[in-house]
């Protein structure tokens, strides 16, 4: 049987500002604009320069920061986190930024991004005495710092960075700085903005967009920021390996108006949909895109073909998250509720239904079927990737194989059990085409590890097991 309804989850999205007297608001404004990589559980801390004090819960942007609890919140500075919940790793005291209180101060940290070597880690720190309060594996980089043998809080940051694996974007602050740092593979996005002026960091550009932030440049790998009242100041904890970018970045995370490592999202989406026609043209009436991710895609795949874009399938962004699926059929109807088909666009028609990826299969199955009950004649199903067959272990939800529809059937059989009357992949060439990061540049290179196998870092055993990510 197909797996339950179960999409792509990144796992959070980090926001933080410097220097600014409305620096609750800009954040709240900032975790908005990046609700996409995480609806669980949201939070943000904030320093007046003497004392830290935060705010975190469960639930979204709007849920968690109600307009009583941001009357209370004041401070020049601050650092925001939105996240999913992975398997085992609910609750509340997994919801970042985690804030650490100390005799000589406080500290506060936000992650986006999964440690291959955190089960390692954490073990060594516990023999030696470490206690940890959460699941998640942002906890291991706390301990390491406050055990690093340096005075200077920069050196042992430095210094207990040196010590992780895998892909992260950190945000650090204490009462007087905020420290910025992304893994030497660059595997997730990290954007530095100025606005007026203090200075604004960001997962996503478009957050920088949304406060009126303007951009400076991209965060680089194995870098570490330096950001404070005197201004920002740039060293290296570690020397950048060529550039992984996370794919799925530009083929599904990412909001179409953010610009990843200078490359626009709905641009390279619609490149994506362009190289798709030309890789595989369908004799069809109608193209149209999955909500959200695959409008872009399906624009360019309908200006390269000749065959007209049309709205054939409506989002109601009015379900709650928590709605219940307590049996089968209200299962089958939750999906209805999320998605829906336009039977006037549809109905009688040979429709190319472009999607971004097919992780469990189930969705697309039942996307295909609904497009079928409105009256298409024919469902076409093109992919903007090539198919996923290889787990993820740097912050996304898909950590082992048996999830993977891909891993398991070929080509054709998945085309049959979603009732497709065709089904299509992008080829991993076209998809480096297109997005626009060639391998001849070593400083534009991108992870394909959940197409090809082939993981930028060392994968530990302990990554093989479900691990509580951010």
């Amino acid at each position: 049987m197909l797996a339950e309804i179960k999409g792509l989850n990144e796992e959070c999205g980090v926001f933080g500002v410097w220097g600014h007297p409305d620096a609750a608001q800009i954040t709240y404004y900032g975790l908005h604009s990046l609700q996409h990589r995480g609806q669980e559980g949201a939070g943000m801390v904030l320093t007046n320069g003497e004392e830290l004090r935060g705010v975190k819960g469960e639930g979204l942007v709007t849920e968690v920061f109600t307009s009583e609890k941001m009357k209370g919140l004041s401070g020049k500075s601050a650092i925001g986190h939105v996240r999913y919940a992975t398997a085992g790793g609910g609750g509340y005291e997994n919801v970042q930024p985690l804030l650490f209180n100390f005799q000589t101060g406080s500290m506060a940290l936000a992650h986006n991004g999964n440690l291959v070597n955190a089960t390692q880690l954490k073990a060594q720190l516990e023999a030696q005495g470490s206690i940890f309060q959460t699941t998640s594996d942002t906890e291991v980089l706390a301990h390491l710092i406050r055990r690093g043998g340096f005075s200077d809080l920069k050196e042992r940051v430095k210094n207990a960075l040196s010590m992780l694996k895998g892909a992260y974007a950190f945000l650090i602050m204490t009462e007087s700085e905020m420290l910025v740092a992304l893994d030497p593979n660059g595997l997730r996005p990290l954007s530095l903005g100025q606005l007026g002026d203090g200075y604004v960091v960001a997962s996503e550009t478009c957050a920088l967009d949304i406060v009126g932030a303007k951009f400076i440049r991209d965060v680089e790998p194995g870098e570490l920021l330096i950001i404070s009242d005197e201004g920002v100041k740039s060293e290296r904890f570690a020397h950048s390996n060529t550039r992984s970018m996370c794919t799925m970045e530009y083929v599904y995370f990412s909001r179409p108006d953010s610009n990843v490592d200078g490359i626009n999202v709905h641009t390279a989406r619609k490149n994506l949909g362009k190289r798709l026609a030309m890789e595989k043209l369908i004799d069809a009436d109608v193209v149209t895109g999955v909500p959200d991710s695959s409008i872009s895609v399906a624009i360019g795949y309908a200006e390269a073909s000749g065959i007209p874009y049309e709205m054939g399938l409506i989002k109601n962004r009015y379900v709650g998250r928590t709605f219940i699926q307590p049996s089968q059929s209200l299962r089958e109807q939750g999906v209805k509720m999320k998605l829906s088909p336009v039977r006037g666009v549809v109905e009688g028609k040979r429709v190319v239904m472009v999607d971004d990826s097919i992780v469990r299969g189930t969705t697309s199955k039942r996307i295909v079927n609904m497009l079928k009950e409105a009256g298409a004649k024919e469902v076409h199903v093109v992919i903007s990737s090539p198919p996923i067959k290889n787990p993820c272990f740097y912050g996304i939800d898909t950590s082992t194989s048996e999830e993977l529809i891909a891993s398991k059937y070929s080509i054709e059989e998945i085309r049959e059990l979603i009732g497709a009357d065709s089904l299509t992949f992008l080829s991993v060439e076209g998809m480096i085409d297109a997005i626009g990061r060639p391998f001849d540049d070593e400083t534009r290179g991108q992870c394909l590890a959940c197409f090809t196998g082939k993981y930028p870092t060392e994968i530990y055993e302990s990554a093989l097991q479900p691990f509580q990510k951010c």
